[in-house]
């Protein structure tokens, strides 16, 4: 079975008690638009729109897909960046009944050519223009031999008709027929995973799920149509789509939607009055930054994710009078959330619980099924309204990732720490051999696999090693055949293999042979504390010489 469904019972109960809709996602932004017609949907570096106008030119994006022989429930791959024609370009394939697969600006033939090839995409959407890569020419060179891929769709030349065909009135009879054809159960959009194996597996979302999952944020939040909510990091991704494009959308609140660079987005902030904002780990010094005081002049709220929150930071930012949260959140489903009312202690020190009241959490011992006691560290395990039941044509990935009844095994090591007599989620690490690089999972064993394809290279361990502004980098230690291994030799063999750059190691360790464990596993708690070892040497070194 490539598409894993939900139980029947469970849809049952997620409907009965108000969480799914009836709706597709398409059919809620249109009704919002209705609600809200001149408020600001989206305001970012490179233009603004209304729900009036977002609503307009996503229906006849829909219309000018449609008329290139692009039929509903064709995969079409987006590797955009933060622009405003992404979130047109994202609702008017949903309009057209076309299926997201939201992989990222950064990878490359290696991570692009099997999900494309997986999915059986039919288009792949681009934006000219990117720093380092020429992304147009990038999907060009996909679709040579590929199997499915008929189209290449490129921001600022997309479809959308011309002349008597711009009708809007036809566009959005197109958009309805074609709307009222899609189950709200049917999957809308593929998300990626993190992986600990290989190429990222699809994680497949539904239409009411996701849409719920958005809106649920939004309302736990306290958002309403006033909300302006400014995004930094990646939309084209699970956290982008959920707390920002979908979230805000669903309340007619505004996308105040910046980039990565502090230089113009906290600007950007600063003049469209955001209230919210989202920071990843690799923002966790933005309130050094001397903009940020004009930026979050009207913030009420900012939501701190992807790694443990430093204490001085969390403390900066109060002292600042800035209402601080946390959010622990996944693309195959579960969010945990410090929403107002989590007393300070608790925004300070855990991911808080979880968004919705049907999910379902326990701490279970690793690789089992009894659950550890409050206090204990255990495997993070969930179901849910918005958790999915399986990877796209994974069975046996599947058969791993899940308890037979159901809970998604998520690798988080957490436990349940109680906090004024209720109890909160720590997470406290991770099974899973990842480096969680700025927020962005690196698969430990796809790039040793890679390693292992260089000529010289006999063994590797790759582990985490400690960054001040990541928070993780990859380390790789090897042994070699012959001459010791350079970093630019590493570097143009990732690059020859069209690896993402994100996923290429930064530090080269030599040994003459990989440490292992008693019973004969690689230790690669001990290769961390080497590598972090040496790092705070090397810092120490650094600031005496100062």
């Amino acid at each position: 079975m490539r598409l894993v469904p939900y139980p029947e019972d469970a849809v049952r109960a997620y409907r009965a008690a108000g969480l799914w809709g009836t709706a597709t996602i398409g059919t809620e932004l249109h009704r919002v638009a209705l609600a809200h017609p001149e408020r600001d949907a989206v305001a970012a570096l490179d233009g603004r729109l209304t729900y009036a106008e977002l609503d307009l030119r996503t229906d006849l994006l829909a219309a000018g897909l449609a008329a290139l022989g692009l039929r509903p429930g064709d995969p079409v791959l987006f590797q955009v960046t933060n622009r405003l024609e992404a979130v047109v370009a994202w609702y008017g394939v949903l309009k057209a009944g076309l299926v997201p697969v939201a992989t990222l600006a950064a990878h490359r033939g290696h991570e692009v050519g099997e999900i494309s090839r997986r999915i059986g995409a039919v288009a792949h959407l681009v934006e000219p223009g990117t720093r380092g890569v020429d992304l147009v020419a990038f999907a060009r060179r996909q679709a040579g031999g590929h199997p499915t891929l008929r189209h290449v769709l490129v921001l600022g030349d997309l479809p959308y008709p011309t002349g008597a065909a711009a009708d809007p009135a036809a566009a959005r009879a197109l958009v309805e027929a074609v709307q009222s054809e899609i189950d709200p159960d049917d999957v809308a959009v593929h998300q990626l995973s993190g992986g600990t194996t290989g190429v990222p597996k699809l994680i497949p979302r539904r239409h009411a799920e996701y849409w719920y999952n958005a809106a649920e944020y939004a309302r736990s939040w306290g958002w309403t149509p006033r909300t302006r909510v400014a995004h930094l990091i990646p939309i084209i991704h699970n956290a982008g789509i959920v707390c920002a494009v979908h979230g805000a959308h669903s309340v007619g609140a505004c996308l105040v939607l910046g980039t990565p660079d502090l230089d113009e987005s906290l600007p950007l902030m600063a003049s469209e009055g955001a209230t919210h904002v989202l920071l990843g780990h690799g923002h966790y010094r933005a309130a050094d930054h001397p903009d940020f005081g004009a930026a979050t002049a009207a913030v009420t709220q900012v939501v701190l994710s992807g790694s443990k929150v430093p204490p001085a930071l969390f403390d900066g930012l109060e002292a600042r009078g800035l209402w601080s949260g946390q959010l622990f959140g996944m693309g195959e489903g579960l969010f945990l959330t410090t929403r107002p009312g989590t007393p300070r202690e608790a925004r300070a020190t855990t991911v808080g619980t979880p968004l919705s009241g049907l999910d379902e959490v326990r701490i279970l011992e690793p690789d089992g099924e009894t659950e550890v006691s409050p206090g204990e560290i255990g495997e993070l395990c969930c179901r849910g309204p918005y958790t999915l039941r399986g990877y796209f044509d994974a069975p046996e990935h599947n058969a791993r990732a899940f308890t037979p009844d159901g809970f998604y095994r998520t690798g988080d090591l957490a436990s349940l720490v109680e906090i004024e007599g209720e109890y909160y989620v720590s997470i406290e690490g991770r099974i899973k051999d990842l480096i969680n690089r700025g927020g962005e999972k690196i698969n430990a064993e796809e790039v040793e696999l890679l390693l292992l394809r260089h000529p010289r290279v006999a063994s590797v361990a790759v582990v985490a090693m400690p960054d001040p502004r990541l928070g993780e980098r990859t380390c790789a230690y090897v042994v070699v055949r012959g001459a010791e291994l350079t970093l630019p030799e590493v570097r143009e063999h990732f690059a020859a293999l069209d690896v993402a750059k994100f996923k290429w190691p930064e530090r080269i360790e030599h040994l003459a042979e990989i440490p292992r464990t008693l019973v004969g596993k690689i230790d690669k708690k001990a290769l961390a504390a080497d590598v972090a070892r040496k790092i705070e040497h090397e810092i120490a070194q650094r600031v005496g010489v100062l």
